[in-house]
């Protein structure tokens, strides 16, 4: 199954599904049905910590050993690691760190002390290396922050008053919901297998852990490009999208994928920055998978323009 949402004008001008939930006796997709965003989840995360910056409950230079977390660095790079570091992946540390290990089901918590025992790969701040169980520390200090649960932060903060009301986190919410879309895979040439929910990026909510509609991706999408200013006003949207470091890995993948079409690929708060074609123009977004599951989120927020995708496979 697939939903697509595009915006044209700074509205929701189209908002479908093709294909069912599941491959043998499933229900029709409908813009309704709700999906994993996996890695769009941490648009989510970023967007909520830059919303308590904005009220002054932290500010995005405190380090992340302020709040009490459970990571740790090497070099004790903790007690010089930024909120702003973690949410642009500039940490110091191999990309994806121990992400098998919360793949296995060992705590996350436990993954991100350990992390203090790896080798650093550059000074915290100086490179970009993409994250899961590290940028998960971004759930304790919303938390701290905030004084509440991260799912509640965020539907208090953010998905409540956006109206998104399919929008949630974890494997019980995905599965309660009214319409579902669940995981395949396709080994080779083999058939589409319907697979289990994979628990393991539940368990970082800020890195992977949000479910949604097509619709409600679209109004979160829409909220990002400024057209819901009493939710997100400017102020915070300009430190979520502005470019904080190059990404090198990316714009290789994307010039193989694409040409010319995505140039100098950077990487923000949470959001993946590039400029389009011969426009010279911005759009941000995001990539997203788990297994079983894949998700896209692209904007320009002065044409106000956008597309959004959800798919079950």
């Amino acid at each position: 199954g697939l939903a697509v949402a595009v915006i044209e004008n700074g509205e929701i001008q189209f908002a479908q599904g093709y294909g069912v939930t599941r491959v043998t006796d499933g229900e029709p997709v409908t813009d309704a049905t709700v999906f994993r965003w996996a890695s769009l989840s941490k648009g989510v995360a970023s967007t909520v910590a830059g919303q308590l910056a904005h009220e002054g409950a932290l500010s995005l230079s405190d380090t992340v050993n302020t709040f009490g977390t459970s990571l740790r660095l090497p070099g004790d790079g903790e007690t010089r690691a930024t909120i702003e570091n973690v949410l642009s992946h500039m940490v110091g540390i191999v990309p994806n760190a121990y992400d098998t290990m919360l793949e296995d089901g060992r705590d996350p918590a436990k993954i991100r002390t350990s992390l203090g025992k790896l080798k650093a790969t550059c000074p915290v701040g100086d490179c970009h290396t993409y994250q899961n169980v590290a940028f998960d520390a971004v759930s304790e200090i919303v938390e701290a922050a905030a004084g509440t649960s991260y799912a509640q932060a965020v539907d208090m903060r953010l998905f409540e008053p956006l109206g998104m009301i399919t929008a949630s986190f974890g494997r019980a919410a995905l599965q309660s919901s009214k319409s579902w879309a669940a995981p395949h895979r396709r080994r080779g040439r083999g058939p589409l297998l319907r697979k289990t929910v994979n628990d393991a990026y539940y368990a970082v909510p800020a890195a992977g852990g949000a479910n949604g509609s097509i619709r409600d991706l679209a109004m979160f999408a829409r909220a990002q490009m400024g057209l819901a200013p009493d939710v997100l006003p400017e102020g915070i949207l300009s430190d979520l999208h502005t470019p904080r470091v190059y990404t090198r890995r990316e714009q290789s993948g994307i010039s193989r994928r694409y040409g010319g079409h995505m140039r100098d690929a950077r990487y923000a708060l949470g959001w993946r920055s590039y400029k389009y074609a011969d426009t010279g123009a911005r759009v941000v977004g995001h990539r997203g998978a788990v297994e079983g599951y894949r998700s896209l989120i692209l904007f320009d927020a002065e044409r106000g323009a956008g597309v959004v995708a959800l798919w079950n496979s």
